[in-house]
């Protein structure tokens, strides 16, 4: 699961939750894997990422390096910027763990680098 795809994610969907996200992480095996660089599409990427929960989830996992917590407004301009949020969206990747609701607590498991949302009949919001 990359960290693009956990910014995405919310225990909204358990009954009672209001607050869902971000969830926590738990990583027990994460993979750093070089994929090309696009600056576009980081360029829009970042423009629907809920930023300081992605740094929250990087810095989580020790994969912050030296991405600033706070998103310049020119960022579209600055490459340097761009290959930084580029390796940490989309080069990071847990491959086991767990996703653990911050109200709640509810862990919901990563294997094989998929995150197993699946709720029990008990905690489905009606």
């Amino acid at each position: 699961m990359k960290l693009l795809t956990h910014n995405m994610l919310t225990s909204n969907i358990i009954k009672g939750v209001t607050k869902g996200f971000p969830l926590q992480i738990a990583a027990t095996d994460i993979k750093v894997t070089e994929v090309d660089f696009n600056p576009d599409f980081i360029s829009r990427m970042i423009s629907k990422v809920e930023w300081p929960a992605l740094c929250e989830a990087a810095e989580s996992i020790g994969h912050l390096g030296d991405l600033p917590k706070e998103l310049d407004p020119d960022y579209e301009k600055n490459e340097e910027f761009l290959k930084k949020a580029h390796h940490v969206l989309l080069e990071v990747e847990i491959k086991e763990g767990e996703l653990i609701c911050p109200e709640t607590g509810r862990k919901f498991p990563v294997t094989n680098g998929i995150p197993n949302m699946l709720l029990n009949e008990d905690e489905v919001g009606k």
